[in-house]
């Protein structure tokens, strides 16, 4: 178990801004995140202090390398789950360890994804799902379906397993994303994986079966949405902040619902703009810092 003050989720341009203020004011901060979506071959010419066009590839560079001066360094993990613990920290498991902090900072952006599913909202809340922790308990020993295709939807299939002994993952009709180790964890589980596409969902009033694309019907009562990588608004559902549709609200200084969250950049809607998150990610790490100081030392 590894433990730090402040933990980002994220490390584009909010999360490494907000690592950026926060370790050069003595927070010991770890900064977990893949290459982020603009870190490619974008080309952009209206940030400032930049008179040439430069790449989001290079940006990204440029901030990470300002991060690692004040001993912070980016890993490319990805966090699967975030659970609070009874002294209000914060346990976040990673693909590849659990880590505990004192705050946390959501700068993962915004998650795009859409399952292609005809009637997916008709159900929401009434069967759809995107929080084990916060729905599981409705469906125990009920037949469950986790959609998505990589290590995520894995991780969240095995936290149904608290609930049920009856649960399944469909990857929508994508290839299976998932590590071997998952996969073989699956296995011993007993966890199907299918790779089939639902194209809607049947049940009145509450789900009970989904229909795929061949017209083959599985008996499903809960259908929990974790496709591509957990988003900032997946951790919110779990943490049960408040939300403004797929983003997560947060104040002014960037606090959100729950004391020792924070959030900043694309996950908090408003103009998404790179400009606009680099100064979401340092409002946020002053409140955290503010909040850490406080209450964890």
């Amino acid at each position: 178990m590894q433990t730090c003050e402040l933990l980002i989720i994220g490390s584009g341009p909010a999360g490494t801004s907000a690592a950026i203020y926060a370790a050069r004011s003595g927070i010991e901060t770890k900064l977990i995140g893949c290459r982020p979506k603009y870190a490619g071959e974008y080309d952009i010419d209206n940030y400032y202090g930049f008179p040439e066009t430069i790449s989001g590839k290079e940006l990204q560079k440029r901030g990470l390398q300002q991060a690692e001066r004040f001993g912070v360094e980016a890993d490319c993990d990805r966090a699967l789950a975030v659970h609070v613990l009874d002294n209000n920290r914060f346990r976040v498991k990673t693909e590849t360890r659990e880590i505990e902090a004192c705050a946390l900072l959501l700068a993962t952006g915004v998650s795009r994804t859409k399952p292609g599913i005809s009637n997916l909202s008709d159900y929401e809340g009434k069967g759809v799902s995107y929080c084990v922790s916060c729905d599981g308990f409705f469906v125990r020993g009920r037949p469950v379906m986790v959609l998505g295709e990589g290590n995520f939807a894995a991780n969240q299939a095995f936290e149904l397993m608290d609930y049920t002994d009856k649960v399944t993952i469909c990857t929508q009709g994508k290839a299976v994303g998932m590590h071997h180790e998952y996969l073989d964890r699956l296995a011993q589980s007993g966890i199907e994986v299918i790779e089939q596409k639902i194209v809607r969902l049947t049940g009145d009033p509450a789900l009970e079966e989904v229909v795929f694309e061949d017209d083959e019907r599985r008996a499903v009562e809960g259908l929990f949405i974790a496709q591509g990588q957990a988003s900032s608004s997946d951790f919110a559902y779990t943490l049960g902040l408040e939300r403004d549709g797929v983003f997560i609200k947060a104040d002014n200084e960037q606090n959100t619902s729950m004391p020792g969250v924070f959030a900043a950049g694309d996950c908090t809607g408003g103009f998404l703009q790179i400009s606009v998150a680099v100064g979401e990610g340092a409002k946020a790490a002053k409140s955290a810092i503010e909040y850490v100081k406080r209450n964890c030392r």
